[in-house]
């Protein structure tokens, strides 16, 4: 049989390559007898081939179908995998710090083909797809400041999409019968699809931090008060969106204020003596802080305030300590930090930082949180306080409450000093091998502790000390006296409805039944007020306040307040409660995630939400018994909103059976109701006293006890899994949509006005 020549030369070829993996439409082949020197030879490994043949199959070959004809799928492939690659040149380029020629190229694509102001600046771009009903369209995603855009010619047909992110209510990460990973942007009464991505990770990532920076900037501009990057859109970078992330979820992990700028984040290994063994993870430096977390969640945890700092110092490097510092402490104490790279300029970085810290603590400041007062409202001023001699003096500084209004329990009191007792010597143990400071090693073992209830002659230290509320006590000697001094007497509508919630706080409570308390309660409100006008006075901050008063000196329990309000609970207490908004909206998340066939059954979840939304903002005081609601707040200040989370959650779980089988919301209201005012504390050495509800409360109907330290227990087995990153990412995700929501609702409001 008579071949032609370029036949010959074909099946020759062919003889030359082993398929080593195939489908309908891509065919992997190696040169034989190469093995896996051929794949060095393309300038990539074996493995990295594979990963690239895997992102194919799961990323095109579901997508191929769908188009008609050869011609179709050779132009869409060719056009999608040439994207990747300049978007991955792009990459590498910013990485380096070289010239981005590739940005400057794709920056003059987007001015041309949207025509905006100069002033709208392209933060960055990507090669994807956006799907028409079936069908892919390949080309680039642009993310400027202001809005997100679209722009394709395939096939001779051109598609432009701008979506300016005020008008973005959700992104969503999701999947379809085609793709097994795609981003989802929904806006009023339409959705797009987008899939694709080189790295999708970075890409929803960065349209969150974008979606989030806009809507804030748009609706409340005070939230930007401390990011001076943010302020101007036209300086906004992807470096700096990056930064605002990391930085956010520092102050969440370690509960730092916003204040702090983060300058470090290092892998290391940190030498724990009671594992006995130097334990991987990361330190991360800030303006005031030098702070450790293991890589293994749950491992240990270290909170370092500068202020606590003696000396850093490198030590000799060797192949059993490579690169090692010492930071040794006031306690008598030194951590030993090693495998630090780029360590000089840690250590230089960490020196002079604690040099200025040292510096303003030579210095103390004045009032130094502001403009202090209580913002526009009319001030009257009381003249008989006006002149109140300095031998008169507020006690600021008096014992907690619970010392002068200590109640012994009616039961058996030697058995219950003994479970005090036997708490006691547990922690003395702890704090012997672990440290007894904010700079204490914070591990599984402590949170066990926690989880059981802090003895209630350690409770106000250990609040103090997990809030590090200590540490601006120590920094601002006399500021609370002050603040007292100068707002006390004035009267305003911040301080009538002060006046106003006073005698609501914890009625049931002694401490509370008599003007001692009510006027230590009044002091620490009035003086808040003024010192953050921003916040002025919020219902439930009465009711927090007059608990940590209880085991608190008042000083202390300001400090404490300051740690919750502008710390532990960001944009809690505001006139429009936003933090607490999205708060619950992740807890409906985590109800759908966790509890699925509640939530089945619970179809709207809002009315769950406004059941909830008093756990959060008062946590769980206002609707358990005093002796089990302190429990709680143990748990807060060691683990933060998290453990709000967890306990709900438990709460939910505990009474799902009922919730159920209950018709309509006024009886699961009366189910969950009932379940919390009979949480009961045991071991408490505090006679029982039921919360206000339970007290107005006249049912005498038997109803089963649930013991605090077992529900507090069940939360933490079941539900104690969601780390920081987790809950702070479906913060952002939800922060969007709550927003948009209130931004939505005052538009309405306005209308309806006219």
């Amino acid at each position: 049989m008579w071949l032609k020549p370029e036949e010959v030369l074909l099946k020759n070829a062919l003889r030359l390559w082993v398929t080593h993996k195939s489908n309908q439409y891509f065919i992997l082949q190696r040169r034989r007898g190469h093995g896996d020197g051929a794949a060095k030879f393309t300038g990539a490994t074996m493995e990295e081939i594979l990963q690239h043949w895997e992102w194919l199959e799961q990323n095109l070959l579901h997508t191929l179908s769908v188009f008609d004809n050869k011609d179709d799928i050779a132009n869409f492939v060719k056009g999608k995998v040439k994207g990747l690659i300049a978007e991955e040149t792009s990459s590498k380029l910013a990485e380096q710090e070289e010239d981005p020629e590739k940005f400057r190229e794709g920056l003059v694509k987007f001015e041309s083909r949207f025509n905006f102001p100069e002033t709208e600046k392209l933060i960055t771009f990507y090669s994807c797809c956006c799907w028409k009903g079936k069908v892919p369209r390949q080309g680039w995603l642009y993310l400027s400041v202001n809005h997100l855009c679209f722009y394709s010619f395939f096939l001779g047909k051109e598609l432009k999409l701008i979506i300016p992110w005020v008008e973005v209510q959700k992104l969503e990460r999701t999947s379809n019968v085609l793709m097994a990973d795609i981003i989802m942007v929904y806006t009023c009464g339409k959705e797009r699809e987008f899939s694709m991505f080189l790295d999708i990770n970075e890409v929803f990532r960065i349209m969150e931090q974008l979606a989030d920076v806009t809507i804030r900037r748009h609706l409340d501009n005070e939230a930007f008060e401390l990011d001076q990057n943010l302020k101007q859109p036209t300086q906004i970078t992807k470096r700096d969106l990056e930064a605002r992330a990391q930085k956010e979820f520092f102050r969440a992990m370690f509960k730092l204020p916003r204040t702090e700028r983060l300058y470090d984040v290092v892998d290391c290994s940190l030498w724990t003596p009671f594992s006995r063994c130097h334990t991987p993870g990361r330190i991360y430096t800030s303006d005031s802080y030098i702070c450790f977390a293991s890589k293994e969640d749950g491992i240990c945890t270290v909170i370092i305030p500068l202020k606590e700092v003696v000396s850093v110092e490198k030590m000799e490097d060797t192949s059993l300590l490579p690169n090692p510092i010492i930071i040794s402490i006031r306690q008598q104490m030194a951590f030993q930090f090693i495998e630090l790279k780029d360590r000089e300029s840690l250590v230089n970085g960490l020196l002079q930082r604690l040099q200025q810290v040292n510096m303003s603590t030579l210095c103390p400041r004045n009032l130094v949180f502001g403009k202090e007062g209580f913002g526009n409202m009319n001030i009257m001023v009381n003249e008989d306080t006006e002149s109140r001699s300095e031998k008169e003096k507020l006690p600021t500084n008096a014992e907690a409450l619970m010392s002068s209004f200590h109640q012994t329990s009616s039961g058996n009191p030697d058995s219950e000093l003994t479970r005090e007792q036997i708490k006691e010597r547990l922690w003395m143990d702890h704090f012997a091998e672990y440290g007894r400071t904010v700079c204490m090693f914070r591990t599984e073992k402590i949170r066990k502790l926690v989880a059981m209830g802090i003895p209630e002659s350690l409770r106000g230290e250990l609040w103090l000390i997990f809030s590090d509320a200590v540490t601006d006590l120590a920094t601002h000697p006399d500021y609370y006296s002050r603040l007292v001094d100068e707002s006390m007497g004035k009267s305003c509508m911040v301080t009538e409805e002060i006046e106003r919630d006073l005698h609501r706080s914890l009625p049931e409570h002694p401490a509370f039944q008599n003007e001692t308390g009510i006027a230590a309660l009044r002091r620490v409100l009035t003086a808040y007020a003024y010192r953050n006008p921003k916040i002025g006075y919020c219902q439930s901050m009465n009711i927090l306040t007059s608990v940590l008063l209880l085991y608190a000196k008042e000083e202390e329990a300001f400090w404490l307040l300051v740690a919750v309000c502008e710390r532990m609970l960001p944009d809690y207490f505001n006139h429009r409660v936003l933090g607490a908004q999205v708060d619950q909206s992740v807890f409906e998340e985590l109800v759908h995630e966790r509890l699925p066939e509640l939530a089945e059954h619970i179809t709207d979840l809002s009315t769950l939400a406004s059941i909830s939304l008093s756990w959060f903002l008062t946590l769980f005081i206002s609707i358990m018994p005093l002796q089990s609601a302190v429990n709680v707040v143990d748990c807060f200040f060691f683990d933060g909103i998290q453990a709000i989370f967890q306990i709900g959650l438990a709460v939910l779980d505990a009474t799902a059976v009922e919730l159920c089988s209950s018709k309509d919301d006024a009886q699961a209201l009366m189910i969950l109701s009932r379940f919390l005012e009979h949480v009961r504390n045991e071991e408490s050495p505090l006679p029982h006293t039921g919360n206000l509800h339970s007290l107005l409360n006249n049912e005498q109907e038997l109803y089963p006890v649930t013991d605090i330290a077992d529900l507090i227990r069940d939360s933490y087995e079941k539900f104690g899994n969601s780390s920081v990153e987790q809950i702070e990412h479906l913060r952002c995700k939800h922060r969007i949509r709550v927003l948009q929501s209130h931004e939505e609702t005052t538009k309405q409001n306005v209308v309806s006005t006219l």
